[in-house]
């Protein structure tokens, strides 16, 4: 079965006019004209099929792979939501990932919260294309930003005489 990469990548919001994806890889390039190029694709596990995260690569066409930074989904809690909802229990195979195999009208990788992992791009993206991540495109749809909680005002604190 499809892992629907194109739809995940769409998810991620990832502002490079200039990308494509092939199967399961996402190929931009962040500066036009410059010859490094933004890989990532999916980090397979110790089990078949399932993946854990995210491999993001520097590529230059004449020196290939330059620079490589792993992004679990587990670090950047983008199934802890469905894990909790589910019960699912840590160190299992199902924990913090996700497989080919999903019910039918569900991507594989349903329930995903990609915020962390956009944002673990961005930074990555910002040492390599210093400039290219806000000269591309805004940053997100208004339905994928935070909602931010008022705080409560302080109230003054009376001292205590003795």
């Amino acid at each position: 079965m499809s892992l629907q990469a194109a739809a995940f990548f769409a998810e991620l919001c990832l502002p490079f006019h200039d990308h494509t994806v092939v199967g399961n890889t996402y190929l931009a390039v962040p500066v036009p004209g410059a010859p490094l190029r933004l890989k990532i694709n999916f980090s397979d596990t110790i089990y078949a099929d399932t993946y854990g995260g995210l491999r993001v690569a520097v590529v230059h066409p004449d020196r290939g792979e330059i620079d490589a930074v792993a992004l679990s989904f587990l670090d950047h809690g983008t199934f802890h939501r469905r894990d909790e909802a589910t019960n699912t229990r840590p160190n299992t195979k199902e924990y913090a990932t996700f497989d080919k195999y999903h019910p039918a009208g569900q991507p594989p990788w349903h329930g995903a919260v990609t915020t962390g992992l956009r944002d673990a791009i961005e930074q990555y993206a910002a040492v390599w294309f210093p400039g290219a991540w806000t000269a591309s495109a805004p940053r997100r749809p208004a339905g994928h930003t935070p909602r931010s909680t008022p705080v409560p005002q302080a109230t003054p604190n009376r001292a205590h005489t003795r």
